[in-house]
This record gives structure tokens, C-alpha cells and sequence, in this order.
């Protein structure tokens, strides 16, 4: 058995459960984020909405509004809560990603918002606090 046939195993090991587990963390997180904003009214128009340089995790319609949705899941506070993990940076490409969908869809910029749906759950496990935070994230409705 060659090095090259033990490339993928040794990737694997080196990711260990950790990287895993995020990216299962974060998928249901927006689950649960998009659950609730359907509950609420809003229609979900794309998921993970990628572009160059910018991303967002959900992208929905309410009352003539588009609202790009940052969502943040944290299982534990030892790195802090969920709203604190919202980076101006992260703001940014979540925002471009609005903006490029909005140009895409021709819907004007003055209509469109971001929102950040954060999810903490407690140290010790059980069911997230969900937090909704309309208009959170800087954006100059400009252009």
C-alpha cells in the first residue's frame, strides 16, 4: 500500500471528528433557522447562496423585503455566543451576497436587509436559544 492510497485516510485523521461535527453543527443550525423564519411568515428563496467573495447561509422574502441571513450555531460559550461570532468581515461577504442576488433577481437594493439568526445551546446540551435580530448587519442601501 502506497503513500497515495493512504492520502485519503490521513486526511480523514487529521480533520478528525471536529471539522465534521462543525460542518453538522452549522447544517442544522440552519435548519432550524430556516423552520423558524417559515413560522414566522418568511419564504425561503435560496440556501448557502455562494458567490465570488461572498456567502449566505439563507436568503428569504418577507412583506416586499429581501433578507440575507447570516445564521451562527454554537454548541458551547467557551469561544462565545453565537452573535459575538458575527465578524464585520463575515458581515461584509454575507451582505455582498445579498446584494449580488438582489441585482440578480432585479430587485432594488433599498429593499433588501440583513438579518442574523444566532442559536446558543447550553453547556450542558438541550434545545438552543434562538435569537432573530432584524436589520443587524450594516448595509448602506446606496447601491
Amino acid at each position: 500500500m502506497g503513500i497515495l492510497s493512504l492520502w485519503p485516510r490521513l486526511l480523514r485523521a487529521l480533520r478528525g471528528p471536529s471539522d465534521r461535527s462543525r460542518e453538522g453543527t452549522a447544517r442544522e443550525g440552519e435548519n432550524l433557522a430556516g423552520r423558524y423564519l417559515e413560522s414566522h411568515g418568511y419564504r425561503i428563496l435560496a440556501r448557502n447562496y455562494r458567490v465570488r467573495g461572498g456567502e449566505a447561509d439563507l436568503l428569504v422574502e418577507k412583506g416586499g423585503w429581501l433578507i440575507v441571513v447570516e445564521v451562527k450555531t454554537r454548541r458551547s460559550r467557551r469561544f462565545g455566543s453565537a452573535l459575538e461570532a458575527v465578524t464585520p468581515t463575515k458581515a461584509r461577504r454575507v451582505l455582498l451576497a445579498g446584494r449580488v442576488f438582489a441585482r440578480r433577481q432585479g430587485i432594488s437594493l433599498t429593499r433588501l436587509r440583513g438579518d442574523v439568526v444566532a442559536l446558543d445551546y447550553p453547556d450542558g446540551g438541550g434545545e438552543p436559544r434562538l435569537t432573530h435580530i432584524q436589520d443587524a448587519l450594516p448595509f448602506d442601501r446606496g447601491g
